[in-house]
């Protein structure tokens, strides 16, 4: 007795089904990015996932006070490395976030439930709908000691996000996307509409999870995949769909604060702090391998720069000086924030990134902004992909591996009309170099109409490393942008320093 072919081959088929591992058919980006292509063919409608609008009224005290209750835990009493907490909608969150885990080919909703949450003092509790969802969450990992499970990452507001390496504090945001900033119509702001969680395994180090986001003219598909240690790693891949054309499509984005830092012409107010930042430059790799560092400002008024690169190697905004004497703050410890370097992957092509800077008056507005803005933009419902990993840590002596700027100040100069500029560079082959051998500064003026002034190097005897100093008279009512880095017998040593003055007022 023969069986016939297609049976033969029905019967393979479903051995090796049943053969194969569980998660065959597991939940992938394919399936959010599905959800996405689709979801930018309708109209955007921003009432859809509106929290109550008595909500919305609710005082920042009163927000404050609703907490989740740690034995509500996503897979709390499970053992396994990581934990879920959820955060309540309501004032600046006005949106109502899904949330699902995924296990193998499982996927299950997270139901929302106000015994979740300690409401403290509210009265409101009761008023409160059954399905009102979430407006964000923060995974727990055991990140600085193996008997706790520390704040590793936080999804909170529209697309942002922040995470932590071992021994760090919560500075600067990262964002999944940024639609027309700096641009001749309003900024949006998309969100994460809903996300899935992949469950992790006992011994797992790292989480997978997935993002849709929604907007006005833009959805995507979102993978984050995510592993805390001395340097917190976030492999990022998105699938972008325009609804419509936008007039800059930010990738990447960094938001940060930079309040006054050593350059005594910009420091806005007396403080007992020497330095105020989350971040303190802007650290940017070519395709040709040039590094460049852009010391950040707290510039009179917006200051926008743009940094033309063909496929670039990465970009991040750094917290560069950790000397808490240079600091001094022992309530936020800014000292202590992380570094976020992001790292293409793929060939991203022409464009640039783009520094925003804004003037602030306090440390508590984040003033600073930088993404990249590809030259070619995607047409409404084609699918632009872009992946990169992002490092969050503290001290990394491999970005650049050669001699960096440390420290960048200015003051009125010695000549008149002149502004004089100090530079420290260290690391590299500097701290090899004796005094006699003295490498070159190359300082150059990008408007004819500046000069380079009193030029000279020595070396620092007490860091090893060697000292720039130069003196610059500006033209009045123009932006001048200045560059400078060392270098021996035509060998460069070091990154290469960016800086922009302003205008006089």
């Amino acid at each position: 007795m023969s069986f016939p072919r297609f049976a033969l081959m029905f019967v393979v088929a479903v051995l090796f089904v049943l053969q194969s591992p569980r998660n065959i058919f597991a939940f992938s980006l394919d399936d959010v990015d599905a959800r996405a292509r689709q979801l930018a063919q309708t109209p955007y409608d921003d009432a859809a996932d509106k929290v109550p609008q008595w909500l919305l009224d609710i005082n920042y005290d009163q927000w404050r006070d609703i907490r989740f209750r740690p034995d509500q835990s996503l897979w709390r009493g499970a053992s396994l490395p990581f934990e879920a907490q959820f955060f309540h909608p309501g004032l600046y969150f006005p949106h109502r976030i899904r949330f699902n885990v995924v296990d193998g080919d499982n996927v299950q909703p997270v139901r929302f439930s106000t015994k979740q949450f300690d409401y403290g003092k509210n009265t409101f509790e009761k008023k409160i709908p059954d399905d009102l969802g979430y407006a964000g969450f923060r995974l727990h990992y055991a990140l600085n000691r193996s008997e706790y499970l520390d704040e590793l990452v936080v999804f909170l507001g529209a697309s942002y996000f922040r995470a932590l390496a071992r021994g760090q504090v919560y500075g600067l945001s990262a964002r999944g996307i940024a639609i027309d900033t700096v641009a001749s119509k309003p900024e949006e702001f998309p969100y994460f509409r809903e996300f899935w969680l992949v469950q992790p395994t006992a011994d797992a180090k790292q989480i997978a999870l997935y993002a849709l986001l929604d907007g006005p003219s833009v959805t995507g598909a979102y993978r984050f995949d995510v592993e805390g240690g001395d340097a917190t790693v976030i492999k990022v891949e998105c699938r972008l769909y325009l609804r419509h054309a936008v007039d800059k499509l930010g990738i990447a984005p960094l938001t940060s604060m930079f309040f006054h830092g050593e350059d005594k012409l910009v420091r806005p107010i007396v403080d007992y702090r020497p330095e105020v930042h989350d971040s303190d430059g802007l650290l940017l790799r070519f395709g040709d391998g040039e590094w460049l560092w852009r010391p950040l400002q707290n510039p009179r008024a917006m200051q926008v720069s743009s940094f033309q690169m063909k496929s670039p190697k990465g970009f991040g905004l750094l917290q560069r000086d950790r000397n808490f004497d240079h600091h001094q703050d022992l309530e936020t410890r800014t000292d202590l924030r992380p570094s976020v370097w992001i790292e293409t992957r793929g060939d991203w092509g022409a464009g640039h990134v783009e520094l925003m800077q804004l003037p602030t008056d306090t440390d508590i507005h984040d003033n600073i902004v930088s993404y990249w803005v590809p030259a070619a933009q995607p047409k409404p419902g084609e699918a632009a992909t872009f992946a990169y990993t992002m490092y969050w840590s503290g001290e990394d002596p491999q970005r650049p591996p050669g001699g960096r700027v440390v420290a960048t100040r200015r003051d009125k100069g010695s000549l008149e009309g002149a502004q004089r500029f100090v530079l420290d560079f260290e690391g590299g082959d500097l701290q090899t170099l004796t005094p006699e051998q003295v490498p070159k500064g190359v300082v150059t003026v990008a408007d004819d109409g500046a000069a380079i002034l009193d030029e000279h190097i020595v070396k620092n005897p007490v860091t090893g490393g060697w000292r720039l100093a130069f003196q610059v008279r500006p033209k009045k009512n123009t932006t001048v942008e200045l560059r400078a880095f060392l270098e021996r017998d035509s060998a460069v040593l070091t990154e290469t320093w960016s800086y922009a003055i302003e205008p006089s007022p």
